[in-house]
């Protein structure tokens, strides 16, 4: 059975590029002099906004009910290998404001400065890294961080960053402030939303897709938020994790 919110969604995909989806003009805030509030962008507000937190709310400790045995076993595992559990990471949340965004930690212990000796060593791996924000074949992943990643279970703390109102279970994928120049002119949509473990990245191709491509998702997503593409995207996402596609 197809939902409503299908047709929608694909036609979204269809799109060609962020300039295609039209956005006020506007730039961030908190992430360093830019404003923080965008303007003239229709936001869930009254009794839409408020199910949309109970949902948020709700989802959030049920899943974590279901799966806590799952974590306590990821965490013995991850203290068994004497790593470090959780991994922070600042994100730029709604309005601008940076959070701490929740992981289990995937990457050796000085993946900062692996990273930095790669990039500076291997051109090939600094133009991948420039053009997505990601390495396809990252050696600094430890072997259950890649598990983890493929399932998406590393994205289980995150439980915790919707309870606390900084994400939502649904919505544009968390990105660190440097990624906000990506993207251009729809910052100022971006920044209208809370990020969510979520979106309709994760279930049109993930990893697969083109960053230009995920610029439009989130604005497209953010634009035209309900309850009906949330509850979409969710059911669309345990197919997508259970399959693994996109993931690394």
């Amino acid at each position: 059975m197809r939902l409503q919110a299908e047709p929608v969604v694909e036609a979204a995909v269809e799109v060609d590029g962020a300039d295609d989806v039209p956005t006020p003009v506007g730039f961030p805030d908190s992430a360093r002099g830019l404003p923080a509030r965008p303007a003239s962008i229709s936001m869930p507000t009254g009794a839409t906004a408020v199910a949309k937190r109970i949902l948020d709310v709700v989802g959030a400790v049920v899943l974590g009910l279901v799966f806590a045995p799952l974590i306590v076993v990821i965490v013995c595992l991850m203290r068994r290998g004497g790593e470090s559990v959780i991994y922070r990471h600042r994100r730029v949340g709604r309005g601008g404001q940076i959070f701490c965004c929740l992981k289990f930690r995937t990457m050796i212990p000085n993946a900062d400065q692996v990273l930095r000796d790669l990039l500076d060593s291997n051109p090939d791996l600094r133009a991948e890294w420039m053009r997505d924000h990601k390495l396809r074949n990252d050696p600094r992943v430890t072997p259950l961080g890649r598990f983890l990643r493929r399932t998406s279970l590393d994205e289980l703390p995150q439980l915790l960053n919707v309870l606390r109102g900084e994400m939502s279970l649904v919505g544009p994928r968390p990105v660190v402030r440097e990624e906000l120049l990506r993207y251009g002119r729809n910052v100022a949509t971006y920044l209208a939303a809370k990020p969510g473990i979520t979106g309709l990245w994760q279930v049109t191709g993930r990893n697969n897709t083109d960053y230009r491509r995920r610029v439009v998702l989130d604005t497209y997503y953010v634009r035209n938020q309900n309850l009906l593409l949330d509850l979409y995207i969710l059911i669309k996402t345990t197919g997508v994790v259970l399959g693994g596609k996109g993931a690394y």
